[in-house]
């Protein structure tokens, strides 16, 4: 007997490609491992034969996973649980102390519109409201403490967002070189509570963008917040009373350079 039109359509999936309950079971299984980051995950063939599914249903699971950032893969060595992780330390302390403050904002003005763009293309809905809440965290932060914290917290949710995990990657090496004491302090005198306030807006008008999917808009947003940040800190280094260690910032000449 031939079906009737569309019924082929209507008929449910065959067991070994139903990757909901795929999955589930590796969500129980990442559960069960949680607490140990260097545990990795069978191969996709063993799982599949270890849960009775076909690997495309397995594989599937895997990327529903990995975007949520409770895997992260390493070609050649396997999947780990928990997001991936910044590139090693060492890199970034030997670049500490061949660079500045400025040659770090240059940096970020390369990368972070770019990743503010890619965000607004592929950011989720959690997403977005986890940018609302951080950037109202950083607006009542009590000291510049909770401010390096919160802001810096805003803007790797947005490197997180653009799921390029290379990029994310660099953005935690500035990161890193961007949290050296002298820097930090340096950082805290280019801020005042006007300039402050203008942070939060312009952090608000990337989060907008980003909501609107305006992925140019987005890139632009972080361009003028960036670029206002490089303005205040190229002030308080030309025109500051005391500077940071130089044997802690890097070059020599940096009171010249602007």
């Amino acid at each position: 007997m031939v079906p009737p039109e569309g019924a082929r359509h209507l008929q449910p999936e065959r067991a070994t490609l139903n990757s909901s309950i795929a999955l589930e079971n590796l969500r129980q299984l990442v559960r069960e491992h949680r607490d140990d980051a260097e545990w990795r995950l069978p191969p996709e063939r063993e799982l599949a034969i270890s849960m009775g599914l076909g690997r495309r249903a397995v594989r599937r699971a895997m990327e529903v996973l990995e975007a949520e950032g409770a895997v992260w893969r390493q070609q050649g060595k396997g999947t780990f649980i928990g997001r991936r992780p910044a590139l090693q330390p060492l890199l970034a302390g030997n670049l500490a102390e061949r660079t500045n403050p400025l040659e770090v904002m240059e940096a970020r003005l390369q990368i972070e519109p770019a990743l503010a763009r890619m965000a607004a293309l592929r950011c989720s809905s959690d997403d977005i409201d986890a940018l609302r809440r951080l950037s109202q965290k950083t607006s009542t932060a009590l000291d510049n403490d909770g401010w390096e914290l919160w802001d810096s917290a805003f803007h790797r949710r947005i490197a997180e967002c653009a799921g390029n995990g290379l990029l994310l990657s660099l953005f935690d090496v500035v990161q890193t070189i961007r949290q050296e004491p002298g820097w930090r302090s340096l950082r805290a005198r280019a801020r005042s509570d006007a300039s402050r306030d203008d942070s939060f807006r312009e952090h608000e008008a990337i989060v907008e963008a980003i909501a609107d999917r305006d992925a140019p808009g987005a890139e632009r947003a972080m361009r003028r917040h960036l670029n206002a940040i490089n303005a205040n800190l190229q002030s308080a280094i030309m025109g500051g009373d005391e500077y940071p260690d130089e044997s802690a910032m890097g070059h020599d000449d940096m009171r010249t350079t602007a």
